[in-house]
């Protein structure tokens, strides 16, 4: 099974964001949007395992509070010259990465290794090529975003709204020629 554990995305939020982006998608014909319905907020990769039991058994041990998170502003990775991800931007204050590096320190037992550099939270609108972020920003120009990095700088940056995170989800990523379809496996509750 492929796996990962995120947050979800309040529904206000989630629609928003999909009306900004039937804006955007006509400037951008060659590059791949991320479907909405599949927007979330990743806090741990686990990639492909057989140890669903011991991660649900771990997880359920994670004590975490709520917390407040906002979506707004638009980038770009690697960089403006080399772009391979268009983004939304995710503001929080320490309660979105303690809960990140909760969920990495409780499943490192289990052989899921820690993340190497801080949590650097990210909803993913748009991809282009391989789409790593952590392409070398050598690399040559893609032209393919060119049209909407234009419009996007004579525009105010977007804010879609803020939520409070509750909860947060095991899933399991289902790859097909489609592309990826995310099914939540387990719920697990953060302390009011």
């Amino acid at each position: 099974m492929r796996l990962f554990v995120a947050l979800d995305i309040d529904e206000e939020i989630r629609t928003r964001l999909e009306r900004f982006v039937r804006e955007v998608k006509p400037l951008a014909p060659d590059i791949r949007f991320v479907g909405t319905e599949t927007f979330h907020v990743t806090l741990k990769f686990l990639g492909e395992t057989g140890k669903l039991e011991s991660l649900q058994r771990t997880l359920r041990g994670v004590r975490a509070s709520q917390f407040k998170l906002s979506f707004r502003d638009t980038g770009f990775f690697p960089n403006q010259r080399a772009p391979r991800v268009f983004w939304a931007g995710i503001h929080a204050g320490p309660g979105l990465e303690s809960l990140a590096n909760l969920i990495g320190w409780a499943v490192a037992p289990l052989g899921f290794p820690t993340e190497p550099g801080p949590y650097h939270p990210h909803l993913t609108l748009a991809r282009s090529g391989s789409g790593n972020p952590r392409m070398r920003s050598h690399e040559r120009p893609n032209s393919k975003f060119q049209q909407l990095q234009e419009r996007l700088a004579s525009m105010p940056q977007p804010d879609f709204g803020t939520m409070t995170a509750r909860e947060f989800f095991l899933y399991e990523s289902r790859l097909s020629p489609r592309g990826a379809s995310y099914h939540k496996l387990e719920r697990y509750a953060l302390e009011p």
